[in-house]
């Protein structure tokens, strides 16, 4: 006789107000980009099917390919400081005490502060009369200039990004830290391991998990940055700043050209895609392959 319990299939009305919100907010705006992107939008009332025109237009547009490429070089700037000055703070943090309360809430901060205030902010402290960076860089004898010199204005963009974004990184490294058991520490202590051992065999490795979420939230994140930039320097000086959500809204906006702007859309969203899967595939191998080294 057999004793298996049928499985009640009644749990998943609990999730749909949530498949239904998600339907409402996401797939069929979506569908909606996607009729446009197969359509030339003449008025209201009168379309033409075009098929696959507008994407064979966006992806010749040499624009695109500028945008493109200060897009990826942006977000691996991004990557590049914010992931291992996370990881320092995270484990200069102090572990437990009012202190660590103090700290934590101290870093948590600019999380709290939003986007477009964060670029005003900056946008102020640049400034060479009344901003405090660029008149101290001003009084070295830098002529610090993020609203004329393509450079300056790059790197005001990525400092923004860091002072904004990196507690977010130590956040998680924290949190990944606190979830080391002691046992780990007092075997390492007891092996003589040195404060570099620790970190690379003990803490680093239980990092990992809270480390692959920082990478993929802060890559999709700085990939579809808009606002801070647009800020502070609305794309310029010329199209030095202009990132891809930029270059989309002055299709979209700017020209009112819903054809290609849905068309670049759905490009911008598989690329996001294709690029966060490569990236989570790569960091699931490379952790595979330092455990089974490990075991070896």
């Amino acid at each position: 006789m057999s004793t298996t319990k049928p499985i009640n299939q009644k749990a998943w009305f609990l999730i749909l107000p949530v498949l239904l919100c998600v339907a409402f907010s996401a797939i069929l705006p979506l569908m909606t980009v996607v009729n446009y992107s197969v359509q030339d939008i003449i008025s209201p009332e009168r379309r033409i099917f075009v098929g696959t025109e507008w994407f064979a237009k966006v992806m010749r547009d040499e624009e695109l390919h500028g945008a493109l490429l200060r897009q990826m070089t942006f977000s691996l700037a991004v990557l590049a400081v914010e992931i291992p000055l996370g990881i320092l703070l995270a484990l200069s943090m102090p572990a437990q005490g009012w202190k660590a309360s103090v700290v934590l809430v101290i870093v948590a901060l600019s999380l709290l502060i939003p986007w477009n205030v964060v670029g005003t902010i900056w946008q102020i402290f640049g400034r060479a009369d009344i901003g405090l960076m660029g008149a101290a860089l001003q009084g070295l004898g830098i002529n610090y200039s993020y609203t004329g010199n393509a450079a300056h204005a790059w790197a005001t963009v990525l400092l923004m990004d860091v002072w904004h974004w990196t507690p977010l990184v130590a956040l998680l490294g924290y949190a990944g830290l606190r979830s080391i058991p002691d046992a780990y520490y007092q075997a390492a202590s007891i092996d003589g391991a040195s404060k570099w051992a620790v970190f690379w065999y003990v803490q680093l490795p239980k990092m990992r998990g809270v480390l692959m979420i920082a990478v993929l939230l802060r890559f999709m994140d700085s990939f579809m940055i808009y606002t801070e930039p647009f800020v502070l320097t609305g794309g310029g000086p010329g199209n030095s700043t202009t990132f891809l959500s930029q270059f989309l809204t002055q299709k979209a906006v700017g020209q009112f050209d819903l054809g290609p702007a849905a068309a670049f859309s759905l490009i911008y969203f598989l690329i996001i895609l294709l690029l966060c899967f490569i990236l989570y595939n790569w960091m699931q191998r490379v952790g595979t392959a330092e455990k089974e080294g490990g075991h070896a």
